[in-house]
């Protein structure tokens, strides 16, 4: 008798769950760009992660959230004087953002219990999953820790805490965008090896991206996009003067408190991947003969390119909205290219998660357990 197995779907339900709440994070940041654009974060004052689902219901309710950021610093010093339909529109702004948070944590937990329940989750995986929802439930209180801060003492969030509530965000989505990507082994055998630089260079790229993700964000906290509107100059010349960028003591504090030198890093970061996004490219295309890394190492540079170019328009324009919003959603795609390519670059090269077969029980599964339990004639 001839046994014939089909390959399972169920790694690829897994891939499309991870997938999706990874779109419900880039939105979450988005969001998180807009609200803090308008200055919206500072809205709601509390943190209420049961309660707070429900928005004010009532003008009564809408009047006791409003005396609550009258409270605040924010409110005394730059928009004293706000009328309630004006504060309205800030508090959606961050009370979508939050509801985003919360439904991304029900969106990753529910299917992910019930893979488990069904065993769909090979044993490999699950532990990389249980870290990446842990992962979720810290943002969230960072998310909160970075609302206090400006809650008392300053007009606004601290830009130590806002550069970490961004970076927690984009390390959360390259996590689900790298495991979905090695869910599935299909024709991950028949690719020949990629050339160990090559695996290097595509994964140090995603390390650079996300660490100028983290310097965007500074630069954002320190509104360091509204001076230095010069381009390619910054502060009269392509390099400025030492004493102008290291006149804070300790030397440390410039690079996160000084505004000309947090632009000075962000801009030096942003040529330093243009380069090396483009020799990447080059390397890849004498080098390998696989299609997908190939497509993936170009469509990496121009995407910095674009990039590139939105960040420029955004700084002499003076950070309109619209281009702002545009430089924070094409920084994701970026960061999405970049990881992307790092994960095809490497398939065969390190650990890929098994693909459960039709018919195959897995160990420790509740469908094992009760199959083990069955007495057998």
């Amino acid at each position: 008798m001839t046994d014939i197995r089909t390959r399972s779907p169920r790694p690829r339900a897994i891939q499309l769950w991870l997938y999706a709440v990874a779109a419900l994070v880039v939105a979450m940041v988005l969001v998180g760009g807009a609200t803090r654009l308008t200055e919206s974060g500072l809205s709601i004052t509390e943190w209420k992660p049961v309660m707070g689902v429900l928005p004010p219901l009532d003008q009564q309710s809408w009047q006791t959230e409003f005396e609550k950021y009258q409270a605040i610093p924010q409110y005394r010093e730059l928009n004293n004087g706000m009328s309630l339909d004006a504060f309205k529109s800030i508090y959606w702004w961050e009370w979508s953002h939050r509801l985003l948070g919360r439904l991304i944590g029900v969106a990753f937990l529910l299917p992910f219990l019930f893979f488990l329940w069904r065993g769909f989750v090979p044993a490999s995986l699950r532990p990389r999953l249980w870290f990446i929802f842990g992962l979720g439930a810290l943002q969230g209180a960072v998310g909160w820790w970075m609302v206090a801060s400006g809650l008392a003492g300053r007009v606004e969030v601290s830009q130590y805490r806002l550069a970490t509530h961004l970076l927690l965000a984009c390390l959360i989505y390259v996590a689900m965008i790298w495991t979905a990507q090695r869910c599935n082994a299909t024709n991950a055998a028949a690719r020949p090896p990629t050339p160990v630089r090559i695996r290097f260079s595509a994964g140090a790229l995603v390390v650079l991206v996300l660490i100028q993700i983290y310097l965007g964000a500074l630069v954002a906290g320190l509104r360091a996009g509204y001076v230095f509107n010069t381009w390619p100059t910054i502060d009269g010349g392509f390099v400025p003067a030492a004493a102008r960028l290291f006149f804070n003591a300790p030397v440390w504090r410039n690079f996160f408190e000084n505004a000309l030198t947090v632009q000075f890093d962000h801009r030096m970061l942003a040529y330093l991947i243009f380069v090396c996004t483009l020799l990447h490219a080059f390397d890849v295309g004498g080098s390998v003969k696989s299609g997908a890394i190939r497509v993936g190492a170009f469509a990496l540079f121009a995407a910095v390119t674009l990039q590139a170019t939105l960040g420029i328009l955004t700084l002499v324009w003076h950070v309109p909205l619209a281009l702002a919003l545009a430089h924070q959603a094409v920084a994701m795609l970026v960061l999405t290219v970049a990881s992307v390519h790092a994960a095809n670059a490497m398939v065969g090269q390190t650990q890929r998660f098994p693909s459960p077969r039709i018919g195959e029980v897995r160990e420790g599964s509740f469908s094992g357990r009760l199959a083990k339990s069955k007495p057998h004639p």
